[in-house]
């Protein structure tokens, strides 16, 4: 390990240290108190709150000197809760939602500019797919993906579209940005997406988002299946469980 790397490794445990400090306190630290604590000089301690201030993770309180715990923990806190909320909360739903259709049922969430599955129940006849809880995949080409591409605020999606690589995984995926966003209207409009072998060949799925008690799209399902199976018609079918499925989830959130 380089003494650069060291360095940084160092800072960074020192950092997560205070904000343990200022857990086990509400009433908060001082600067020279934790300088003690962590039995390094003042200076570092400052530049470490001064850092982790300028994202949020701590406040000072001026009167009193001390600094506490900022607001940007409670809105981690809140993500890690709601997801793992999510997850125990749509299980049910989507066992049900497999027996219904016969297929493989996924449930994934948005990161940056990804879709990461975090559940999956399979079918009674397992097919061969990308997806498996934990791995990720692109939103604008999956079910999943651009149903909450879909429904993000416009400045969130123009964000997304500018950082976005359309790179072609199929004959079918949509490459051309102008074509995409008119994709994601027609996805707003109807309330639900498909993905017509976009991300895997022989792969068809429709997907809807699952909305939080703030009305934010913040999860989404799948029904996936062969496009030998997953006709057409059986998408009509699918879709209209998958959104009955949909709703209930977002309802036991508070929707």
């Amino acid at each position: 390990m380089s003494e650069r790397t060291a360095a940084t490794v160092q800072s960074v445990d020192r950092a997560l240290t205070i904000l343990q400090l200022l857990q086990e306190n509400p009433e908060g630290h001082g600067v020279t108190e934790i300088a003690h604590r962590l039995d390094v000089a003042k200076s570092t301690v400052h530049r470490l709150l001064a850092s982790l201030k300028q994202k949020g993770y701590v406040r000072q309180d001026d009167m009193l000197e001390k600094y506490r715990l900022g607001l940007k923990l409670l809105e981690l806190g809140e993500t890690v809760s709601e997801n793992m909320d999510i997850r125990t909360t749509a299980n049910p739903y989507l066992v049900k939602l497999a027996q219904e259709t016969g297929e493989t049922i996924h449930l994934g969430i948005r990161e940056e500019a990804e879709v990461i599955y975090v559940d999956k129940v399979e079918r009674y006849a397992p097919i061969r797919m990308y997806s498996s809880i934990g791995k990720r995949a692109p939103l604008y080409c999956t079910g999943i993906g651009k149903a909450l591409l879909a429904f993000v605020s416009s400045e969130v999606q123009d964000d997304l579209m500018s950082i976005l690589t359309l790179k072609e995984y199929t004959p079918h995926t949509i490459t051309d940005k102008a074509e995409l966003k008119n994709h994601l209207e027609h996805i707003r409009k109807h309330g639900y997406s498909i993905d017509n072998e976009e991300h895997e060949e022989g792969i068809r799925c429709t997907a809807a988002p699952i909305w939080n008690h703030r009305g934010e799209a913040i999860a989404a399902i799948s029904v996936a299946g062969s496009t030998s199976r997953m006709t057409e018609e059986k998408v009509k079918t699918c879709t209209g469980s998958l959104l009955h499925t949909a709703l209930e989830i977002s309802r036991r959130l508070g929707y």
